[in-house]
């Protein structure tokens, strides 16, 4: 999967597009609106941006739209952690209050503060 990454202090018009169009954020906690699970989101893509194997594995009836944002989830059902990668419009914000379990959590994100995980801030 190819992912954007910007060079520090630098302008990115991507980048403004992806903040004025993407309704969630990085470290909020989000539900899917049609499946058992939830996650925290920790990258996002403008439109979708996997292969099409993947989006041809989606039954047609219900293939999501691509030109919406696309989120990389650290996700948790009652059975098992996983990555998932969600439309926006088959997402919705979890307000359970309670934190997601995955235990790559800590890898990416520090502390749970008003239902948002904080990222990790490393100085090099």
């Amino acid at each position: 999967m190819k992912r954007h990454r910007p060079q520090s202090n630098q302008t990115c018009l991507r980048c403004d597009m992806l903040k004025a169009t993407a309704k969630y954020q990085i470290g909020q906690i989000v539900r899917h609106r049609l499946h058992p699970f939830r996650g925290v989101i920790f990258d996002i893509d403008p439109e979708f941006s996997n292969t099409e194997d993947w989006w041809n594995a989606i039954p047609e009836e219900s293939r999501p739209s691509k030109d919406q944002p696309f989120y990389h989830l650290l996700a948790e059902n009652s059975q098992s952690y996983y990555v998932a990668y969600v439309s926006e419009q088959n997402l919705e914000v979890d307000n359970s209050g309670e934190p997601v379990n995955h235990p790559e959590i800590g890898l990416i994100f520090s502390s749970l503060s008003d239902g948002k995980y904080q990222m990790n801030v490393s100085l090099n």
